[in-house]
């Protein structure tokens, strides 16, 4: 039983946000005509940062908790991992459009894009020799001056959605860390974690989200 844990997270993290796929009021399943499509967009290139990674034995996977099915040495639930998450935390991005439909008033996006850069900035000048936070730390400084520069209505919900994306995160990140199913070299990271989540995870996941928003809303206001 205990080699099928990742595929059981990824199978619990999709299975809410896919029941509810076809609920009249979110109306998610009319996404996916450009929901999958901007998914690959993002999935791919994180993907090919992930086997990196792996290879170079930056992050790993604990053989006991998975089903051994690999492609290109990534485990067949790190791959699934890549569409759930993103699947499930844009179902939450739809909901807030249809719950909150005042977020596309926030008048701040623009400033959070600005700390954001100026905090990821500040983070690769302390931590540049560590690679995971270099790396995720540039691609947001890169993401964020592009959202600073194209400012959008949606950005209003993204932040909202990407607020309430978090609790579902510190679950799923948490027990992938705790039992543990991935398991990070600290030499490369900055060393703090949120309970055992490393700090640039969060970062991770927000750079990604990004990057797909970036494809899925490309014809909106």
């Amino acid at each position: 039983m205990e080699k099928y844990y990742y595929l059981l997270i990824d199978f619990f993290t999709i299975l809410f946000p896919l029941l509810y796929s076809f609920d009249k009021r979110a109306n998610y399943y009319q996404w996916w005509p450009r929901l999958f499509p901007a998914l690959l967009f993002g999935g791919i290139p994180f993907l090919i940062w992930d086997h990196y990674f792996t290879v170079k034995s930056i992050w790993s996977f604990n053989e006991k908790y998975i089903t051994g099915i690999k492609l290109f040495e990534l485990p067949i639930e790190e791959i699934l991992f890549f569409l759930v998450v993103p699947y499930a935390c844009i179902f939450i991005y739809a909901c807030m459009k249809y719950y909150f439909p005042k977020a596309e008033n926030f008048k701040w996006s623009k400033t959070v894009w600005l700390i954001l850069a100026v905090f990821s900035a500040g983070m690769i000048a302390f931590f540049y020799q560590q690679i995971y936070t270099l790396v995720t730390f540039s691609l947001l400084i890169l993401l964020a001056a592009y959202y600073y520069l194209n400012v959008k209505k949606w950005h209003g919900y993204f932040l909202l959605a990407y607020l309430f994306s978090l609790i579902p995160f510190f679950i799923v990140n948490g027990l992938l860390t705790a039992i543990p199913i991935v398991q990070y070299n600290d030499i490369e990271n900055t060393g703090f974690r949120w309970g055992t989540i490393p700090f640039e995870d969060s970062f991770y996941g927000l750079a990604l989200l990004m990057l797909i928003m970036i494809v899925l809303e490309r014809k909106k206001d």
